[in-house]
């Protein structure tokens, strides 16, 4: 672009923007979105709310607990926006597309509320708040699922993904990729069809021309996002693409290394998937997909669409496929009328499979929901509590012995950066150390079946696929020592550590 092409781009406002992210990795993906386009603007990020003159909380619905976090995060910026009236203050997300009015009702000092659908409006809001000589709250939210017709309401939500932001990846060298929006199982649990809107399927040309933007950037790690995303679909050029094909697709980009992809759900786990995923080194050998409960009766409740029986099937093509493949699962414990003999059924499907993890949550009720319609939250608190203990419990003792089955071998792993997850016992290594490079410290990266792997090393590694010796281990962390390096990027040979 020339100086008189950037000079017809200026920012419109050189501002501060502050962002906070709660909720899964969509959320994560469409902060980094919304960034990128506020940038636009001329907007600089601070890390630091008080020193903001925009605050967005991008928002999740999934968990009464988030939202509480949400609204008790609005309640301290109550007097702020008294004193600086002209800050302007954003919901995003999930709970704005839940709670609409009600988000202005609870903190009449937001000006804007956006649904997960509309964040393409969120710059044109910003700019017409600012600039407003009076104030006016502004909403820009996507269609109810009874609010029209199945194309009016798919119209509503749209997909947004035209804008990145490097600074808002996990690393430098792993993004997220969106293939899909939306939702169409209905859980009688789950608010996320109501949030994301109905399932739409994003064109594999799309997807392939952002990789490849991606790769071009220094990314070397894909993680491909859906709410169901093994549930992909799109017909392009008179042929119907599903996620194996996407897989080999993402394969052929040359600088991309390692892909993966989450959350899969257990009715659309395919043949040609599991196969692809075997078949494909770039491929990870790791699958999330939620159970959600081992109890045939529970499932129907939660309109699961599959028995203990169908996961079981799976779970045995799974290990027929793949028998190194990691999966992890997800559990809801307390979920309405669960008794004690269906909780100890989730609890040996845990044994049963031997889960890499399970991330347990507590029912929470949700509004809107079937669930709330039809059943009563009839399991105490107390009891919720102790039945989320017990399953963890039993899923560390899994998890440790597992891992300690790691020891003595050797691993491949992306080393991400310092390790954020485990202590450092030891100070700075010395050996090998030369004048004017950082000293060795604790770092971490994921193995190929997504096992997080910290041992010793300089910064600089970072980037960089190396092979290590597993030496110990705990119940989240294998811990050990760098054999080789198999890859390494950049022009100096090494990616400089940017996290």
């Amino acid at each position: 672009m020339s100086e008189s092409d950037q000079s017809r781009q200026s920012p419109v406002h050189n501002g501060r923007l502050y962002i906070e992210t709660v909720g899964c990795q969509m959320n994560m993906l469409d902060s980094e979105l919304v960034v990128a386009a506020l940038r636009q603007d001329g907007y600089q990020l601070t890390d630091n709310p008080k020193d903001a003159d925009t605050i967005l909380f991008n928002t999740c619905s999934v968990r009464e607990h988030a939202e509480h976090k949400i609204y008790s995060a609005l309640g301290r910026l109550k007097y702020s926006k008294r004193n600086r009236p002209q800050r302007v203050i954003g919901v995003l997300g999930c709970m704005a597309q839940k709670d609409q009015d009600l988000i202005f009702q609870k903190a009449p000092h937001v000006d804007i509320v956006v649904g997960t659908g509309q964040l393409a409006e969120i710059p044109r809001m910003i700019r017409e708040t600012r600039s407003a000589t009076e104030r006016v709250q502004q909403k820009a939210v996507s269609l109810g699922r009874r609010e029209g017709s199945r194309d009016e309401i798919t119209d509503s939500f749209q997909s947004y993904d035209p804008l990145r932001d490097p600074e808002m990846r996990p690393t430098p060298f792993q993004a997220f990729v969106r293939i899909m929006i939306g939702c169409d199982k209905f859980c009688t649990y789950c608010v996320v069809p109501a949030t994301r809107g109905p399932e739409q399927s994003r064109s594999p040309s799309q997807i392939l021309a952002e990789v490849r933007v991606l790769a071009d950037q220094g990314v070397r790690e894909i993680t491909l996002l859906g709410q169901t995303v093994n549930s992909y679909r799109f017909t392009e050029n008179g042929r119907m693409h599903r996620l194996s094909d996407l897989l080999v697709q993402i394969s052929d980009v040359p600088s991309i290394e390692r892909i993966r992809f989450v959350t899969s759900f257990p009715r659309d786990m395919s043949d040609d998937l599991l196969q692809a995923v075997r078949d494909l080194p770039k491929a990870m050998k790791y699958l999330h997909v939620p159970a959600q409960s081992g109890c045939n009766e529970i499932l129907k409740r939660m309109k699961r669409g599959y028995t203990v029986e169908e996961y079981r099937e799976m779970m045995h093509r799974i290990r027929e496929t793949m028998p190194e493949c990691a999966v992890s699962s997800d559990f809801i414990v307390g979920f309405c009328g669960e008794s004690e003999e269906s909780f100890h059924k989730s609890m040996d499907l845990i044994r049963e499979f031997r889960f890499k993890n399970s991330f347990i949550f507590k029912y929470s009720k949700r509004e809107g929901t079937r669930a709330d319609d039809l059943y009563e939250d009839d399991i105490p608190e107390t009891v919720k509590r102790r039945r989320n203990n017990e399953m963890l419990d039993l899923q560390n003792q899994i998890s440790e012995e597992d891992n300690a089955e790691f020891i003595g071998r050797t691993v491949s792993v992306l080393v991400e950066g310092p390790s954020k997850w485990a202590a450092k016992k030891n100070g700075p290594a010395t050996d090998g150390h030369r004048p004017g490079e950082p000293l060795a410290t604790q770092l971490m990266g994921r193995s190929e079946c997504d096992r997080i792997v910290v041992f010793d090393g300089n910064p600089r590694l970072a980037g960089t696929t190396a092979r290590i010796r597993i030496d110990d281990c705990t119940v989240t962390t294998l811990i050990g020592t760098v054999e080789t390096l198999e890859h390494q990027h950049g022009s100096s040979g090494i990616l400089p550590i940017l996290v």
